[in-house]
């Protein structure tokens, strides 16, 4: 728990080189299981909401359980994969970018830090899903927000030695 606490610590923290860097110590399961748990929280307002839709029900209880389990297949399992799939696109970009600007950066890096990144993302959609209806435009203030941060971690890492990759 030290562990994911120190990644959330950091990732707010994100385009200073200390934070950066000390994400990149951090071992990849580490941060998918931080991500868990940033999307099993940014899904608590969606489960509040129908749980209160389905309160005039007789039976609460049992219905409950079943909102709760349906709630889990189809809105969290989609939920996941589809903030995973958009991390793997910014992080695929980040490779353009970082090959443009000439950085020692592989995709397994950017992916890591893309996925930090979207912490403060994840944790205002999911403080502004209790008041207010996320629309999509939203969504891509979010999304622009991640890849200013993301461009910014890009350039703290040093250029490649062109002489170096060229004789390899």
């Amino acid at each position: 728990m030290q562990d994911i606490w120190n990644i959330f610590k950091n990732s707010v923290q994100l385009p200073k080189r200390q934070a950066a860097f000390s994400l990149n110590r951090i071992g990849m399961d580490k941060v998918i299981m931080f991500l868990f748990i940033l999307i099993a929280l940014a899904s608590v307002p969606e489960l509040i909401t129908q749980l209160k839709a389905n309160q005039t029900s007789s039976s609460l209880y049992m219905q409950s359980f079943f909102y709760v389990i349906f709630f889990f297949i189809f809105y969290y399992l989609i939920f996941i994969s589809v903030v995973f799939a958009i991390l793997s696109f910014i992080a695929y970009l980040a490779t353009w970018i970082a090959h443009m600007a000439s950085r020692k950066l592989r995709y397994s890096i950017l992916w890591k830090t893309t996925a930090c990144a979207s912490a403060i993302p994840l944790l205002i959609f999911t403080i502004s899903s209790f008041f207010y209806t996320i629309t999509l435009s939203f969504f891509f203030v979010l999304v622009l927000f991640q890849l200013i941060v993301l461009v910014q971690t890009i350039f703290l890492y040093p250029k490649r030695n062109v002489k170096r990759s060229k004789r390899l």
